[in-house]
């Protein structure tokens, strides 16, 4: 008999927690509340980042909790592209600089459109360029809600952006079924040489 996997673990609790609050924080961003908008999505960046590291640490890695991460992850990528849209658009509207995000999201609905034609569903490749990335982007909002507008750090934040989707949209086509907690386009190409 299969043994069903735990469901209430501090990271599923986390996740959980991430999708719970998006109604307020869309709230947050439609009433204008900018600075308490950046304060929320700040505390959902902080808790992806914690599930993940407690997952890993205390053995807690489940493929709902990776489905659950995911699902947090493009809500929050969401309520991101919203914030910006409401109260940063200024910043980048000057020069040009909007086409980088453009590119980044074209290249993000492409990955994720491209795995709902062949999975049937989005994966939760869980890789280390798209972990980065959102390490990076996550930095990277902050500063720009809190602080100022960096326009380096926005090229570099959107600029791995389109990396990882790349990569993900590769190995989209090389896997032949969805895959969790995959590593990277690297390891599944030698992985694919050493069969």
């Amino acid at each position: 008999m299969k043994q069903q996997e735990p469901f209430w673990t501090i990271p599923n609790i986390l996740s959980l927690y991430r999708m719970v609050v998006f109604p307020f924080i869309l709230y947050l961003a439609i009433t204008g509340a900018e600075r308490l908008f950046a304060i929320f999505i700040a505390i959902n960046l902080v808790t992806d980042w914690l599930d993940g590291q407690i997952a890993r640490a205390f053995n807690m890695q489940t493929k709902l909790g990776a489905k659950l991460d995911s699902y947090a992850d493009v809500g929050t990528y969401i309520l991101v592209f919203l914030g910006v849209f409401l109260f940063k658009w200024s910043d980048i509207q000057a020069n040009y600089l909007y086409l980088p995000l453009c590119l980044f999201l074209g290249f993000y609905l492409i990955d994720k459109f491209f795995a709902l034609l062949k999975y049937g569903r989005v994966p939760s490749y869980h890789n280390y360029l798209f972990k980065t990335t959102g390490y990076v982007q996550g930095i990277f909002f902050f500063c720009w809600f809190i602080f100022d507008f960096y326009e380096w750090f926005y090229l570099l934040a959107t600029g791995i952006g389109v990396l990882a989707c790349i990569e993900e949209i590769i190995l989209t086509y090389l896997l032949p079924k969805p895959a969790s907690d995959v590593k990277g386009l690297f390891w599944v190409l030698k992985r694919r040489t050493t069969l």
